[in-house]
């Protein structure tokens, strides 16, 4: 089976258009920064390395320092298509991310969507 075609894109080419959602609804760069961070383990200087190299979603999420435990309590759907139903690894990291954007864009506070007790 050929692989989505997402995993070739470019994580810098969809990037700013997390950061446009989110300042949209009146929040920060700083704040998607937050959530990346979170869900990945990248510092601040190491995304922005990922940034410059152009590196493809399939490999930033591969070379992630540290994927955190806790994106398994990340439920609910994206894209018409349950989160928590997504067999393909990489893919449910991808829609993990992006539910969260969406969860910061609607006004979910800080602390849920980084699913802190």
């Amino acid at each position: 089976m050929a692989k989505h075609r997402i995993y070739a894109m470019s994580f810098a080419s969809v990037y700013p258009h997390y950061v446009a959602k989110a300042e949209k609804k009146g929040r920060t760069k700083a704040e998607v920064d937050q959530i990346i961070s979170w869900l990945t383990g990248y510092g601040q200087k190491e995304l922005q390395a990922q940034l410059k190299k152009q590196t493809d979603f399939e490999t930033f999420f591969a070379e992630a320092p540290e994927i955190n435990p806790s994106r398994a309590l990340i439920k609910g759907v994206v894209c018409g298509v349950r989160v928590e139903d997504i067999e393909e690894p990489t893919m449910r990291e991808i829609r993990y991310l992006d539910k969260l954007i969406d969860e910061l864009a609607r006004g979910k506070a800080m602390d849920k969507i980084l699913r802190k007790e």
